[in-house]
């Protein structure tokens, strides 16, 4: 197998890890899991620049350190944000900005080569969790050429937000699996805390991320190498495929 293909896989943290390391890997070798459960934004699609527009604006209207808002946004429902920065009528700050983020999807699009690796799961084997509201999930996964699973829980269907683990508790337990069983594709640490809350295996997506995350998880890049199969036991299992055109 190409080395291209097997250095798309990152470093834990920030150290390079070598093609044998994760050949080596039980995620990829040993393991077999359930079901996936995956986060949206910054997992399946790319919603970054809409939603740094969005609280920009936001930020700027309540006299807030965009940028610091911004950082603080990634992963966890609009509602919480708000209330860490000190915003009054925190219901109605977070309608009016969810609106606002349903208005503005341009620029949203799916991560490199999910819509090809979502095709072949089974429907009854994969859910989505996501901290947006479900009309601003829909809107962005139609955005992104996605189409919804069945599954989809979202920050509606929770009494607590990520990190808390209750969003893939529930979406285990709907596809009649067990979170320890499951395998959690993220990409921020709200989530994959949650992921690790709720006992489920994790795997880090750094499609959107400007530099490498400190993570313990093994890190892909994107979908575009990645493949999965049924084992004997109609088990999810994980693989790589040679792909020549990457680099």
């Amino acid at each position: 197998m190409p080395r291209a293909a097997l250095a798309r896989f990152a470093a834990l943290g920030h150290r390079a890890r070598r093609p044998d390391d994760v050949m080596d890997d039980p995620m990829l070798t040993q393991r077999s899991y359930a079901a996936f459960l995956f986060d949206m934004d910054g997992t399946l699609l790319d919603s970054i620049a809409s939603a740094v527009r969005v609280w920009t604006r936001w930020a700027e209207r309540h006299g807030l350190d965009a940028a610091a808002v911004v950082e603080t946004m990634h992963g966890v429902r609009a509602i919480e944000t708000i209330r860490r920065w000190g915003v009054p009528d925190v219901e109605r700050e977070a309608a009016e900005l969810t609106q606002a983020e349903i208005d503005d999807v341009d620029g949203v699009v799916a991560i490199a080569g999910v819509e090809r690796f979502l095709s072949v799961l089974p429907p009854d084997r994969w859910a989505i969790v996501t901290s947006a509201p479900r009309a601003l999930a829909a809107k962005r996964l139609a955005a992104a050429g996605l189409v919804p699973p069945a599954v989809l829980v979202t920050a509606e269907d929770v009494a607590r937000g990520k990190p808390a683990p209750d969003g893939f508790l529930a979406a285990a337990k709907r596809l009649g699996a067990d979170a320890e069983d499951c395998l959690v594709w993220e990409d921020a640490p709200a989530g994959i805390a949650s992921a690790e809350a709720s006992g489920a295996s994790v795997m880090v997506v750094g499609a959107t991320h400007h530099r490498p995350m400190a993570t313990r998880h093994p890190v892909i890049a994107d979908y575009e190498d990645l493949t999965v199969t049924l084992n004997g036991a109609g088990r999810l299992v994980l693989g790589l495929q040679v792909n020549q055109s990457r680099p």
